[in-house]
């Protein structure tokens, strides 16, 4: 049996909550993932990650539940995921050459409520050429990431300097989430 639920449908997710041994059943969550007026980035991932954890525990409350929220900002601004080719291009020339943050906030609903935490990571990219940004845009890769680029694929060749969490650019920290984890009982490296 599973020893929690992730609230997210994420491959990412499920592949990192897989690299350190966490068993877990997938669950949907809907809602609108909108920034509300002004909402500044930091807010909106803290808010974002505990109102999916909110919401999934509403059907499934029988064991512990995990939600996370990964939000791009760069000059106070949050970028989205992409709507189409055009603002993945504006997105990614707002990125080249330049540093921005990715953060990503996680939060557990356990037996004593939800507990949440974040991880905020600064990204540098290389400058980034017109032709190259249409090409990534072909991959297929951008069309579903926040900021429009996945750094543990080939938007890797963009990253300058990383200072932070890898997997949480990724969209799951995996530091933060254990020690989530292991407050409720739930410990990757004794389970191994």
């Amino acid at each position: 049996m599973a020893k929690i639920y992730l609230a997210s449908q994420s491959p990412r997710r499920a592949e990192l909550l897989r690299q350190i041994g966490i068993e877990f059943d997938a669950v949907p969550v809907d809602m609108d993932e909108q920034p509300l007026d002004n909402e500044e980035a930091l807010a909106f991932a803290r808010r974002m990650a505990r109102e999916k954890a909110r919401i999934a525990a509403r059907q499934y409350r029988d064991r512990p539940l995990l939600a996370a929220d990964t939000v791009v900002e760069i000059d106070g601004r949050i970028l989205g995921k992409p709507r189409d080719e055009a603002h993945a291009a504006r997105m990614l020339r707002r990125l080249s050459g330049r540093c921005h943050r990715v953060i990503s906030a996680v939060a557990l609903r356990g037996d004593a409520g939800i507990a949440a935490i974040e991880s905020i990571s600064q990204v540098a990219f290389r400058v980034l050429e017109a032709d190259e940004i249409s090409a990534y845009w072909r991959t297929g890769e951008p069309r579903d990431k926040a900021g429009g680029y996945a750094i543990q694929g080939r938007a890797a060749v963009f990253v300058r300097e990383l200072s932070g969490s890898y997997s949480g650019v990724m969209g799951l920290p995996l530091f933060e989430t254990a020690q989530l984890l292991r407050a409720i009982g739930v410990d990757p490296l004794i389970r191994a």
